[in-house]
């Protein structure tokens, strides 16, 4: 059977907020996702659209998302492109290994190519295997030249509050 792709509609966003939660707890940080079906409804429908999603069904069951792929486009001074960063990729476990996974980043891909975008990148936690082993077999490198830095929480404030108006 095939998975069908296609780009998330506003009302997805409850189903896709379940699947968020359910990638947090996979990644052990269940407590750490917070988002709202309405946040990501103003956030992905709204009047500037700071993220973006496919959605994958699954041929056999009926009004359930088996997948999501979260993007937002970034931008390459180096290349002077646009590019997708992949936020989250999730399929439900009970849908894995129909090749669901490969076809929404076979899907995000071709939305680079046809667009012109220069890139798509994303993270992986470290112990993360399966996945790094999934996105190895599809032709992704893990890149170790860059290492990835955070400001979040009180950090964050605390240096905003340096800033100068």
């Amino acid at each position: 059977m095939t998975a069908r792709i296609r780009p998330a509609r506003l009302d997805d966003a409850a189903q896709i907020v379940d699947l968020v939660r359910e990638l947090a707890a996979y990644e052990q940080a269940a407590d750490q996702a917070t988002l709202t079906a309405r946040k990501l409804g103003e956030d992905m429908f709204g009047d500037n659209p700071a993220i973006h999603a496919l959605v994958v069904e699954s041929p056999d069951v009926d009004d359930e998302l088996a997948g999501v792929g979260l993007y937002f486009l970034s931008y390459s001074t180096w290349l002077g492109q646009q590019g997708i960063f992949l936020e989250d990729l999730y399929v439900r476990e009970r849908f894995r290994g129909r090749g669901y996974g490969r076809a929404l980043i076979a899907a995000l891909a071709r939305h680079c190519v046809e667009n012109g975008f220069g890139r798509l990148d994303w993270a992986v936690l470290d112990w993360n295997t399966p996945s790094r082993d999934f996105y190895a077999a599809h032709g992704a490198q893990a890149r170790t030249d860059w290492i990835p830095y955070r400001l979040s929480e009180a950090a964050l404030t605390e240096l905003a509050a340096q800033a100068s108006d």
